[in-house]
């Protein structure tokens, strides 16, 4: 009987920790995010001499000797799916925490490669999970080798055609996706603790079935904590018609509606998503507009933002709906409308006007190593 007992116990026990790391990888991993949505080469660049397309669902690169084709954005924890072949004469990679210059692995990027195969070779399968210093790689399900220095970086597709063979590669990218890994709640779901409200405003600021809820004019809820590179993803909904807020981040403490602004705001002109009202969900207000309304008034969506150095982007339901390097002067009124803002802030969250009604919940952060 007492070993029956010890037994249930330990079955218990394992169910328990089962469940708590569970909880964890839930708390953990971040929502996916498409890095090439099938249709343009929005929020890439590509550099050297190849002739980069985008058809049929799928970057293509037909011509040139060698070259790359990079995110604009920066990541360093994460998870990536990609599927791509190669075929014709040379070899084809997957670089992560990658530089601009095209040289990954001489600089401490992450690089996995695929030989060419012959025409109709079937999609290879590229799955990394980089993690701080533990990073693993896969190539069809099989582990790969790979060294890697940089915390942080640019996903690319880099080729290099074999030496004086007139037929170069033939790369073709249909999928890459990467959801953030490392992250940590900024909002726990039953209170306000780690924000702040700015005083002497009119919104008003609670805690309802696990969102943080803003309603009745203009206010402002920031956090704690300040930030400056970084990704963070949160849910949000607007709980009527063409509500208007806004996720602000590198925001000067306790300055009222100051710093960079994502825009919140599901509204487009005539029956066109591709004609935002008042730069769009996602849109950084004042520089740059979504270049598509992705999400609807009374349904939760996800926002993810990358910020790092003077670029910044953002994702609506997983979809880059914009893309932001800042190369103006620095305003000295940490004001993103007006100039560039490039020192750490809150995270702050916009209560607009008395008909404000929206609420935010898994608000999540990974802060980026370095400047």
């Amino acid at each position: 009987m007492k070993s029956k007992r010890l037994r249930m116990s330990a079955a218990c026990l394992v169910l328990t920790l089962l469940a708590g790391f569970s909880s964890a990888q839930a708390v953990d991993e971040g929502e996916w995010i498409n890095l090439f949505d099938g249709e343009t080469l929005y929020g890439w660049s590509a550099l050297g001499d190849g002739n980069w397309s985008v058809a049929d669902g799928q970057i293509a690169l037909t011509e040139g000797d060698s070259g790359f084709i990079a995110t604009t954005a920066q990541f360093a924890d994460f998870e990536l799916k990609a599927t791509l072949r190669v075929t014709g004469q040379g070899t084809a990679s997957v670089a992560f925490r990658a530089p601009l210059s095209g040289h990954a692995q001489e600089e401490g990027g992450g690089v996995v490669y695929l030989a060419a195969g012959e025409d109709n070779v079937a999609f290879s399968e590229v799955h990394i999970r980089a993690l701080g210093n533990d990073v693993q790689a896969f190539l069809n399900g099989t582990p790969v080798a790979v060294a890697v220095s940089r915390p942080v970086g640019h996903i690319a597709v880099q080729f290099q055609k074999y030496h004086r063979d007139r037929r170069g590669p033939r790369v073709e990218v249909k999928e890459v996706k990467l959801r953030p890994l490392a992250l940590r709640p900024l909002f726990n779901g039953e209170n306000l603790d780690g924000w702040n409200i700015i005083p002497d405003r009119a919104s008003v600021f609670s805690v309802i079935e696990g969102a943080l809820n803003i309603k009745d004019g203009n206010g402002q809820i920031e956090t704690v904590e300040t930030f400056r590179d970084f990704i963070v993803q949160m849910d949000i909904i607007s709980n009527g018609e063409h509500l208007n807020s806004g996720v602000f981040f590198r925001g000067p403490v306790g300055v009222f509606w100051k710093g960079y602004e994502a825009q919140v705001r599901n509204q487009w002109m005539r029956d066109d998503r591709e004609r935002p009202v008042d730069f769009g969900t996602g849109g950084i207000y004042g520089v740059n507009p979504a270049r598509k309304v992705v999400s609807t008034d009374h349904e939760w969506f996800n926002m993810t933002i990358v910020c790092r150095g003077n670029h910044m982007a953002v994702w609506v339901d997983g979809y880059q709906v914009s893309d932001f390097t800042d190369t103006r002067p620095v305003d000295p009124g940490a004001d993103g409308k007006n100039g560039y803002v490039p020192d750490a802030g809150t995270i702050h969250l916009q209560g607009h006007d008395p008909a404000t009604d929206l609420s935010f919940k898994n608000i999540h952060i990974q802060e980026y190593p370095g400047n």
